[in-house]
């Protein structure tokens, strides 16, 4: 990924008391700029594209949803500083992470091994407990959404989806589609599990080089979240376990994030059966890893859309008609669709109990 890009021209010079001074990248929301505050501390600002920002009704939810970012504890994310309107344009101000995002690393240097797999499970889940208990949901959990930071991984854009969960044509997908959960693809109501099945759908990713539900065809990918069950080999035991109840086809049998992190702590029954999420009283598995907190190692140099309804998922039957394969062995057939581990343990402990209204 290249590193920021001078502005191009046309491109304002100051938002508000920021200065910008490069382009870092660009989305179908907005552009991201590197810039500075007043005192120099350099901050990362997401301005959104004339297009997006045009609607008034979703100018104001997307300040009002951002404004609610703020309050996020800052376990592992990168924090919501500031949020403003130049003009017509609306922008948030964050934290910027200096890093390279959790896709890039995986697709240049490979998966991501034990230790290294387990610090990341472990600090994107505990971003997660804090966003949800924000009362957010992040609805757009992907890698390149996961920054690693010289400190660990951060998670950034929640609560952005939401803000822009406007009006799209039919058969548009806001998201990406390999990492978007069956609700989201089913119009059904869109909550926290949804991201708890994001995050596994991202962590597997990191564990093998490839979502567990292809990235080929949208509409096959679509199809397998909604119908099949995930590929989830090359995940080391225990993090497979608590991946298969994280990817749950129905919300309501999901853990939530507290749990899983619970889970991946060694405190929780990953291996629990029963109605409920996370509840059960299986056995306790180890926690996974038991590395040391020190992430500079992971890091180079250190440093709703609106589809058809699938009622009920079923595995593929043997008398279901053969049908195209795609190159990951998954059938689809022609579909219609109208579409870090003592740091966490403290955080979870500062999270859960930190005063009211801080």
């Amino acid at each position: 990924m290249p590193g920021p890009r001078p502005l191009r021209p046309g491109e304002p010079q100051r938002l508000g008391e920021y200065r910008l001074l490069a382009r870092i990248g660009e989305g179908g929301q907005g552009v991201v700029y590197l810039a500075e505050n007043a005192a120099g501390d350099r901050v990362a600002i997401k301005v959104l594209h004339p297009h997006v920002a045009r609607d008034a009704e979703a100018r104001e939810r997307f300040l009002r949803e951002a404004d609610a970012a703020m309050r996020v504890a800052p376990f592992c994310t990168a924090r919501v500083l500031d949020v403003a309107v130049d003009g017509d344009r609306p922008y948030v101000v964050s934290e910027y992470v200096e890093g390279v995002s959790l896709e890039e690393l995986v697709r240049t240097q490979g998966p991501r091994v034990p230790g290294a797999l387990d610090r990341i499970a472990v600090g994107t889940v505990t971003a997660l407990a804090a966003i949800h208990k924000a009362g957010i949901a992040h609805r757009d959990f992907k890698p390149s959404n996961v920054l690693l930071g010289p400190d660990g991984p951060r998670v950034i854009d929640f609560g952005i989806a939401r803000a822009l969960d406007i009006s799209t044509a039919p058969g548009m997908v806001i998201g990406t589609p390999a990492y978007m959960s069956p609700e989201q693809l089913s119009g059904r109501p869109v909550g926290t599990a949804a991201d708890v099945f994001s995050w596994a759908l991202t962590m597997a990713f990191a564990a093998t080089g490839e979502p567990p539900f292809g990235e080929d065809n949208h509409t096959a990918v679509m199809y397998r979240i909604v119908n099949s069950r995930p590929r989830l080999d090359g995940v080391p035991q225990p993090l497979r376990t608590v991946l298969e109840r994280c990817l749950a086809k129905e919300a309501d049998e999901r853990p939530t994030a507290a749990q899983v992190l619970d889970m991946l702590l060694g405190q929780g029954g990953a291996g629990a059966s029963g109605p409920g999420p996370g509840t059960g009283g299986g056995r306790r598995p180890q926690g996974v890893g038991g590395a040391s907190v020190a992430f500079p190692g992971d890091v180079p140099g250190g440093s709703a859309s609106q589809i058809s309804y699938w009622p009920k998922a079923r595995p593929a039957r043997p008398e279901d008609p053969p049908g195209p394969r795609s190159a990951h062995g998954w059938p689809f057939g022609p579909l219609a669709v109208s579409v870090t581990l003592s740091l966490a343990a403290a955080a979870r402990a500062a999270f859960w109990f930190r005063p009211a209204g801080r």
